[in-house]
C-alpha cells in the first residue's frame, strides 16, 4: 500500500491514474490565490528514490491494472533530469503495462532542462505536462506572485511541444479580479495563439480560505468578478481565440457554464452558448453543485 503525504491534488482527467508522489508540496509555494500546499506536512522536498521504487513496486504487486501514471505533488518537473530519467526507467520496468506518464509542470523548471532531455523522458513515457499558467497578462502574474510572465510561459510550451510532449494548459478566470478582467483574457488568448498547446482548460479561481492574500496584492480588495463578468471574461477569452486543433474544457467543478469543444472548428458553438448564457437562456451551476 503506498501511503501519502495529505492532502494530494491531481488533474481531474488523472482520476483512474496512478499517483505516484516524486515529491511533495511546491518549491515556488508563493502564489497569493493558491492554499493547496499551506499545510506544515506538505512543505517542499523531493522523495527519496527508494521510497518511490517501493511505492512502485506495491503498485505493481496490488493486481490493479495500471496505464497511466501521474507525478505528484504540483512540482514534480521541479527535479533534475537525471533523477526523473530514473523515475521513468523504474516505472518502464516495473509497470510495463503504462502507457502515458504526467505530471504538473512550472514554467520555471524546464529552463534547467534541454529539449533533447526533454524528448528522452517523453521516450520514456513522460509526455504529458499540465502547465498552470493561470494568465497570459503580465500584470495579473506579477500582482498573484506567480513568478513566471508571458515570455517565460511561452518559452516552456514552445519547449515542451519542440520535444514531442504534449501540453495541457490551465487559465484561471476570474483572477485579475474585476479591474483587470479584459486584458486578463486578451492576454491569455494571445499566449494560447503563440503557443497552440494541445489541450486547455479554464477554472474559476477559487478562495476557500478567504480573500486576504489577493486583497494585498489587489490594493486592499480583490473583487472576483460575478456570474455576468464571469461569462464576459470567457466571452473576451473566446473571442481573442485563434487555435488550430485545441482541445478545450470549462467543466471544472468551479464553473457556472459547462463548455465542451475542440479549438478553432467549434468557435462559433462555444461563443453561441456563452451568448446564449448572458441573456439568461440556459441554466448555470448553482453555488451548491460548484463545491470543491
Amino acid at each position: 500500500m503506498i501511503k501519502y503525504i495529505e492532502p494530494v491534488f491531481r488533474p481531474p482527467s488523472e482520476w483512474k491514474s496512478l499517483i505516484l508522489q516524486v515529491t511533495n508540496g511546491c518549491s515556488w509555494n508563493q502564489c497569493s490565490f493558491c492554499d493547496m500546499y499551506t499545510q506544515p506536512q506538505k512543505q517542499f522536498r523531493a522523495q527519496k528514490i527508494e521510497k518511490i521504487e517501493q511505492d512502485i513496486i506495491a503498485a505493481a504487486q496490488s493486481g490493479v491494472p495500471i496505464s497511466r501514471v501521474f507525478l505528484a505533488d504540483g512540482d514534480a518537473m521541479s527535479l533534475p533530469f537525471n533523477r526523473l530519467k530514473a523515475i521513468c526507467e523504474l516505472i518502464n520496468t516495473h509497470l510495463p503495462s503504462v502507457t502515458r506518464i504526467s505530471s504538473y509542470c512550472l514554467p520555471r523548471n524546464l529552463s534547467n532542462k534541454t529539449v533533447e532531455q526533454l524528448a528522452e523522458l517523453n521516450n520514456l513515457g513522460l509526455s504529458l505536462m499540465y502547465v498552470g499558467c493561470e494568465s497570459g497578462d503580465n500584470e495579473v502574474l506579477q500582482r498573484i506572485q506567480k513568478g513566471e510572465d508571458y515570455a517565460s510561459s511561452l518559452a516552456a510550451l514552445q519547449k515542451i511541444k519542440r520535444a514531442g510532449m504534449k501540453s495541457s494548459v490551465m487559465i484561471l478566470m476570474g483572477l485579475g479580479g474585476i479591474s483587470l478582467s479584459e486584458q486578463h483574457a486578451i492576454a491569455s488568448a494571445k499566449l494560447m495563439n503563440e503557443a497552440q498547446p494541445e489541450y486547455l482548460s479554464t477554472l474559476v479561481v477559487t478562495l476557500p480560505l478567504g480573500t486576504e492574500k489577493m486583497d494585498k496584492v489587489f490594493d486592499g480588495k480583490f473583487q472576483l468578478p460575478d456570474q455576468l463578468g464571469l461569462l464576459t471574461e470567457m466571452q473576451t477569452l473566446l473571442s481573442h481565440l485563434e487555435l488550430q486543433k485545441t482541445i478545450f474544457r470549462s467543466d471544472h467543478a468551479s464553473n457556472y457554464l459547462v463548455l465542451k469543444g475542440v479549438l478553432g472548428k467549434d468557435k462559433p458553438q462555444l461563443l453561441a452558448q456563452v451568448n446564449q448564457a448572458l441573456q439568461g437562456l440556459v441554466p448555470l451551476r448553482q453555488e451548491w453543485q460548484r463545491g470543491l
